[in-house]
């Protein structure tokens, strides 16, 4: 038997680490909705089955969420509270046209008894999906006891699914009747259910019946946002507010400003101070050394597209930031810098992290 007790710990130094291009996380409905397991949490009957499909049928259409984009691949909604004849209804409701790519089921094993490999039977059948609601938990549970180590047990199981398969998985779940400072509190079950899941959303109505709630978010990969939903005649929520502000510094907004700098220049080598100095000399834009470098690696791609390479090397113990645009040869008398790490140097993983974008 393979022992694992056996294999040195495979590691990655902060200096290497930090000198890498960065993988963004990988949305199905971007800024809100990454990869990875989640959990949708309302009270009964305040509509998260009616968000559920319709959450199921628009990604699968590649339609916008919310004004949010999509990647759109197939989908598979478990609706093990409803019958065939329901979500049929449904469906006719909320859209006119519901996609192949969309699939519905309404009855599975339970976690540890089948359910894992019926999943991993349907993702190879299906490689393109992206997204699986569970509606809900509670129904793919088996029976035993409330307890923290229970709860982390079950979802651990779900969230390895997602993650192994790079999908996101939406667990709908219950909140308890009781009120609480902290929404998130509310989550039916021991705190593991909040602390396994990558992110998690409460849907709470403003007053019962009104048709208007507050959808609350919070995660590993998102910024905490509350948006303003209201469930118009065909049963679909629309978007009223959105809490989330536009950020200071833009994702791409460092590509315009190296993209300015450049115009006048073939080449630049230099620290992330010299060159957060240097595009940024009054402080307006609010870009550090330190966010400097973590915004290139991570628009690497959007810098090329626009005929400007970039490097993070590092040269007599210092890092430095080396930007050439492309249609420049004026590349004699550039300093020579080495790289951060030999090749080889990781493995396994921490390996992928290194070869991104090389």
């Amino acid at each position: 038997m393979n022992n694992k007790m056996n294999h040195p710990l495979i590691t990655v130094d902060g200096r290497t680490l930090m000198d890498r291009p960065l993988e963004p996380p990988n949305f199905v409905v971007d800024t809100l909705i990454s990869q990875g397991l989640h959990i949708l949490a309302g009270s009964p009957k305040v509509g998260k089955s009616w968000l559920a499909l319709w959450l199921a049928v628009t990604v699968a259409k590649g339609e916008p969420v919310w004004n949010m984009t999509t990647r759109q691949g197939t989908t598979l909604y478990l609706c093990l509270e409803d019958s065939v004849l329901r979500i049929q209804n449904r469906l006719f409701e909320i859209t006119e046209d519901a996609p192949s790519s969309v699939h519905f089921c309404t009855e599975c094993a339970l976690i540890g008894q089948g359910l894992e490999e019926q999943v991993e039977t349907f993702l190879t059948a299906h490689p393109d999906t992206v997204l699986v609601i569970i509606d809900t938990l509670q129904m793919v549970r088996p029976a035993r006891d409330a307890t923290y180590a229970n709860d982390y047990r079950d979802l651990s199981v779900l969230k390895r699914i997602a993650d192994t398969h790079g999908i996101a998985l939406l667990l709908i779940h219950h909140l308890r009747k009781e009120t609480a400072d902290d929404v998130f509190n509310r989550i039916s079950g021991t705190t593991a259910i909040s602390g396994a899941v990558d992110s998690s959303f409460t849907l709470v109505e403003e007053r019962r019946g009104s048709g208007r709630a507050k959808l609350s978010c919070i995660g590993r990969d998102i910024e905490y946002r509350e948006l303003t939903l209201e469930r118009n005649g065909e049963n679909v929520w629309e978007l009223v507010s959105d809490s989330r502000e536009e950020p200071v510094f833009h994702e791409d907004r460092i590509v315009v400003l190296i993209s300015a700098f450049m115009s006048t220049r073939t080449v630049f080598i230099g620290t992330p101070t010299e060159l957060s100095e240097r595009i940024d000399p009054v402080g307006v834009e609010r870009i550090s050394p330190k966010k400097v470098s973590r915004q290139i690696l991570q628009n690497l791609d959007a810098l090329r597209k626009i005929g400007i390479s970039a490097v993070v090397r590092r040269s007599n113990g210092r890092r430095l930031i080396e930007l050439q645009r492309a249609e420049s040869d004026d590349t004699q008398g550039v300093p020579a810098v080495d790289p951060v790490d030999p090749a080889g140097a990781l493995c396994g993983d921490l390996q992928a992290v290194s070869e991104y974008g090389e």
